[in-house]
């Protein structure tokens, strides 16, 4: 399992001296200030790569990008509307030109309007820490009183519904505004920013655009742009949903393993896979990740480990980030399904046996409170997942593993 970091280029708080510090082997990374729907340019991907292979005194780092994410799809291409031809152009030129300069591996996805969605971003666990937290009566309250979707209500049960209207009832301007902010935050170190009016009228464009439109969209973007990147020995790995339910009265495509299956199976080819995210995926309980490696293991180009507590059982729920061994899903059963994956690869020949992974988010914990870094990207909480993560696969991974438990 290869160790990497996502970094958000120069802006980011957290150094490429400091990912040094970390002990990491490779760098995730975009070109997080090129608006969607433009092609990358040589120029610009140098220079990012130069940035990564230099430390702050100028010195080499030793570090290479070895990870692209994200190479966004853009709404006109999900909608298959407006500009969504010339944008497939694009992505196909960006394709090209990231593997002229020797990038391999890209992760994307497909979900409409917003990227990742939560209601706080510093929310306060136990022990002082703080993480990013998905309150779905909170989201109700937006969606039903701030956001005033039409017939939003009548996408909720009646208890949340009501619970909504109690949430939305205390929270005063201010706090009103937070939670708006929060919920449009989307993914962070992009160049797209989002109003409620933009939401409103994306919103409007996707009306009409059902669950099973979305996913025939999904598959004629993978049609047109896997055969490119199988031609150039490219691996492209769609990120699931997050959270992995309907939002907004919006369809959801990739939130279970069915989904999975339906598109690589769809467009079958060694380009077109997938990327494991732990806490995405985790914060759904039907989805049973252990089992969706063992399944599906040879579709994974990337992996995101992190971990979630779930609030209920119901789907949807409430969810919290939770330390990277401490929330619902077994980690250590994970790594095991991810090294047999690695074995089965090892023994067939194939030159990407080694899966890149990355410790995602992270909760903020001692001087990250303040760093004042991307939300989710916390220095050192993301340093204390990857010890937990790199303490398991070393234990895993010893030759004597299953001995010295039998001595136990």
């Amino acid at each position: 399992m290869r160790q990497t970091w996502r970094w958000f280029g120069p802006r980011d708080l957290v150094t490429v001296d400091d990912m040094l510090e970390a002990g990491v082997e490779g760098v995730v990374s975009a070109l997080h200030h090129v608006p969607t729907g433009i092609a990358w340019e040589p120029a610009e991907i140098e220079k990012r790569k130069s940035e990564i292979a230099m430390r702050k005194d100028g010195s080499p780092s030793g570090l290479l990008w070895e990870v692209v994410e994200s190479l966004p799809v853009s709404e006109d291409i999900k909608k298959q509307k407006g500009d969504w031809r010339a944008h497939y152009e694009a992505y196909k030129t960006s394709l090209r030109n990231l593997a002229d300069a020797g990038l391999a591996t890209v992760c994307y996805n497909f979900m409409p309007v917003l990227d990742w969605t939560r209601t706080h971003l510093n929310w306060r666990v136990e022990s002082g820490a703080t993480c990013m937290r998905f309150d779905y009566p909170a989201f109700a309250a937006f969606d039903i009183h701030i956001l005033n979707r039409a017939g939003a209500a009548q996408d909720y049960p009646e208890e949340i519904v009501d619970a909504a209207k109690a949430a939305f009832a205390a929270m005063d301007e201010a706090e009103q505004e937070a939670l708006a902010k929060n919920v449009v935050f989307g993914l962070p170190g992009t160049a797209d920013s989002h109003s409620l009016e933009d939401v409103r009228r994306h919103l409007a464009e996707y009306d009409g655009i059902s669950h099973d439109r979305l996913r025939a969209n999904f598959v004629d973007f993978l049609t047109e742009i896997v055969p490119v990147a199988e031609e150039l020995g490219m691996r492209l790995c769609c990120h699931p949903d997050d959270p992995p339910f309907g939002l907004l009265g919006l369809p959801r495509i990739m939130s279970t393993e069915e989904d999975y299956r339906h598109i690589t199976e769809a467009v079958n080819s060694p380009a077109n896979g997938i990327t494991i995210c732990t806490g995405s995926l985790g914060s759904r309980p039907d989805n049973d990740l252990q089992d969706m490696i063992d399944r599906l293991g040879d579709k994974v180009h990337l992996l995101h480990l992190r971990n979630v507590k779930r609030e209920t059982d119901r789907c949807p729920g409430s969810f919290y980030e939770a330390e990277h061994l401490g929330g619902d899903t077994d980690m250590v059963a994970v790594i095991a399904a991810v090294l047999r994956e690695e074995a089965h690869r090892k023994e067939a020949g194939r030159a990407d046996w080694n899966i890149p992974f990355r410790p995602d988010h992270g909760q903020n914990i001692l001087d990250d409170h303040g760093r004042n870094a991307q939300p989710g990207y916390p220095a050192i909480g993301r340093l204390k997942g990857l010890a937990e993560l790199r303490g398991i696969i070393t234990a895993l991974s010893h030759p004597d593993a299953r001995q010295m438990l039998g001595r136990a």
